[in-house]
């Protein structure tokens, strides 16, 4: 490793990332000694691949479907000798292990789940609910786990915490601590592991058996995406899989990772060879999660404080330190809908948010009309496509809408071309204002070097001044328009301008009488206008002109183009608004540190070629950044949102959230002091990220 991949930065366990893994072994059937050598084949690979916690499916030591053979004397001996064996071989192991086995207790069998790390059995939980329907019989040779609590088992000649009520806790890795149940007790309509969740577990564990029929693959998804989603937690299933007995059933070995609701990692089901599904999860954020949300905590007072009732067991294991890479999805777009099959229903959603958010306050002010700037750039043309839906669906012309195209010192040929195609296109009713007059003599008035009075030529200062003058002017026209005409201002700045306080206060691009894209992103908004370009909600000549505003520069257009002709360029002023996007949603959504803001931005975006792109994004787009880069702009962001922006956001128009991972309104999903410092994060940036 290079003296820089050394630095803790690299490392994703300092990040707060717990690596896991399923493994279903391949087994034999009542061969206790084959299934002990696979499960420790398979605890080796898991070493090699540097994993923390490590799954396996329900009895593997002995094999499920072995009916009647469970109540042998001789299997059960031949069971706990080798439970004794994999303990003694963890010793050299980093993972922590969940391995299936049955074990008597007072004169009952049970079907358990058994805890190994570093050469210790460290408890052993035994299954609640016992499946005794259909093609199960489990009653007929285990006991009932429901109740177990506060108990000890005897193993081997070591006496070990067992029942139900144990989290297993790292003290080596904060957030890593881990939850058992088995099978049957997932679909309990009062799944175990929502009292382990409650109680402190970060991760919950299922080893199964499940046998497989069609469709049961889809339930099981559903099962561990929504006990995730609800719990806020990791859920990691592991089934059984070949070489278990097909007398009368079949097992397809599928194994599966979710985090808070979201698919980490599956395994090939149907394998004839085991194989490691491998996915780090982030204990932090589930803890960070959980401190945001009180129903959480509330769900764990109705459930009389599981954390003080159950048992916390401490363990040491071995993870490998230095960078061994982040095996997880990471989203470069987390504001772009991400699933290419619910692609269409989830940018209907998202644009039609808005569109019924612009239709209920239209119908509540009693307007006459809709006033819109039109700049020919990406935001306006926004608003101005979600209006026209808003007429379309209240049965209202769209000449309803009055569009006002109004160039500056610095509007492009293109751009004012482009906003009046728009505005043809779309039908609103459309008209110009130069601005240029009224701002040279507003110029005039204040004493700016732009446009000195009398007979001396200007001076070419294109200062913060010499812009907000022009932006200024534009909001003024358009909230005197809506007068005239009795009718609202529709705002047009995003989401990622209120993040970043690009816009100006006041009489300017911040206010407006309804913000309709206040809970849109720039990323979303290029992705939602590409996608009504391509589809079905708009004609051709519409749908042109899109393309064309998609493909133009990003630019406030209030600075006249320097002597080589290059414009104002926003992106190379505040930086790329995809990675700003990417910023946001982390600090807004989960409050992330800085430098895990960093690490996670690097795994996401240092190879083009790695990694999923949003369906249909264009391949000319592909961008990749260095750290450098990365650190570069998530400085300047944090400046800007922390200590710069909030005073604007303060004081933002009404405007619907349309994602979830949030709104910056001071009424909704952020609330901050508009006087605040970035020095703790701008320090905790310096100090950990390289």
């Amino acid at each position: 490793m290079t003296k820089a991949k050394a630095h803790p930065f690299y490392a994703m366990h300092e990040h707060g990332f717990v690596r896991v893994a399923t493994s279903t072994p391949q087994v034999r059937t009542a061969d206790v000694v084959f299934n002990r050598d696979a499960v420790l084949a398979e605890a080796r690979r898991a070493h090699e691949a540097h994993v923390d916690l490590l799954v396996f499916p329900e009895l593997c030591i002995s094999s499920y479907a072995i009916d009647d053979l469970h109540l042998q004397s001789a299997m059960i001996a031949a069971v706990e000798a080798a439970v004794g064996e994999i303990v003694r071989a963890s010793a050299v192991l980093s993972p922590a292990m969940l391995v299936g086995a049955a074990l008597m207790h007072k004169g009952r069998l049970y079907n358990c789940a058994l805890a190994i790390a570093q050469g210790r059995l460290l408890g052993v939980v035994p299954k609640s609910y016992l499946p005794n329907y259909r093609e199960f019989y489990e009653k007929r040779w285990f006991a009932s786990g429901k109740g177990v609590r506060g108990q000890t088992i005897r193993v081997n000649g070591h006496d070990v915490p067992f029942g139900t009520d144990l989290v297993f806790a790292s003290e080596v890795l904060p957030h890593f601590r881990f939850f058992a149940e088995i099978c049957e007790d997932f679909w309990a309509a009062t799944p175990p592991s929502s009292l382990g969740a409650l109680a402190g577990a970060t991760i919950l564990c299922n080893l199964s058996a499940s046998n497989i029929v069609i469709g049961k693959s889809d339930e099981r998804h559903m099962l561990c995406r929504s006990q995730s989603a609800r719990a806020t937690a990791a859920y990691v299933y592991c089934a059984a899989g070949h070489g278990e007995s097909t007398t009368d059933l079949a097992w397809d070995g599928q194994g599966v990772i979710y985090e808070q609701g979201d698919l980490l990692a599956e395994s090939q089901r149907f394998s004839l060879h085991p194989a490691l599904c491998l996915a780090d999860v982030d204990c932090e954020r589930i803890v960070m999660d959980r401190l945001r949300i009180p129903t959480f905590n509330d769900a764990a007072d109705a459930a009389g404080r599981p954390d003080e009732s159950f048992r916390t067991i401490p363990f040491r294991h071995a993870p490998h330190g230095g960078d061994i890479g982040l095996i997880r999805p990471i989203r470069r777009f987390p504001f772009v809908p991400a699933r290419a099959e619910k692609l269409d229903a989830d940018c209907y959603e998202a644009f039609n948010i808005q569109v019924d958010g612009l239709m209920r306050r239209l119908e509540s002010t009693g307007s006459k009309s809709m006033v819109i700037g039109i700049s020919g750039g990406l935001d306006s043309t926004h608003a101005l496509i979600v209006a026209a839906k808003a007429c379309d669906r209240l049965g209202l012309p769209r000449t309803f809408i009055r569009g006002y195209t109004m160039p500056g010192f610095a509007t492009s040929e293109g751009t004012k071309s482009n906003a009046w195609k728009l505005m043809q296109a779309v039908g609103v009713t459309a008209e110009e204002i130069d601005i240029r007059p009224a701002a040279t003599r507003m110029l005039e008035d204040i004493g700016h070097a732009f446009a000195t009075k009398g007979n001396k030529g200007g001076e070419p200062i294109y200062d913060v001044t010499f812009e907000n003058v022009q932006a200024g002017l534009r909001t003024d026209y358009l909230f005197r328009l809506a007068s005239q005409h009795s009718g609202f201002v529709v705002g047009t700045g995003d989401l990622s301008e209120l993040a970043l306080g690009w816009c100006t206060y006041g009489v300017g691009d911040q206010m407006s009488h309804y913000a309709v894209n206040a809970g849109v992103p720039k990323t979303l908004i290029q992705y939602l206008i590409r996608w009504c370009a391509r589809g079905d909600q708009f004609d051709a000549a519409t749908n042109e002109v899109l393309l064309s505003i998609l493909d133009t520069e990003i630019s406030p257009e209030l600075v006249p183009a320097d002597a080589s002709g290059a414009i104002q360029s926003t992106e190379a002023m505040i930086g790329p608004y995809e990675l700003n996007d990417f910023f946001l949603h982390h600090v807004m959504r989960f409050g992330q540190k800085p430098s895990k803001v960093a690490f996670l931005a690097w795994h996401a975006w240092r190879d083009a070629a790695a990694g999923a792109w949003p369906a249909g994004f264009p391949a000319e787009r592909k961008n990749a950044y260095d750290l450098p880069t990365i650190r570069l702009w998530l400085e300047k962001f944090l400046r800007r949102f922390f200590a710069f922006s909030q005073f604007k956001r303060s004081a933002i128009p009404n405007g619907p959230k349309v994602s979830s991972g949030g709104a910056l309104s001071p009424r909704g999903d952020w609330r901050a002091p508009s006087d605040a410092s970035a020095a703790v994060w701008l320090a905790e940036l310096e100090a950990r990220v390289p």
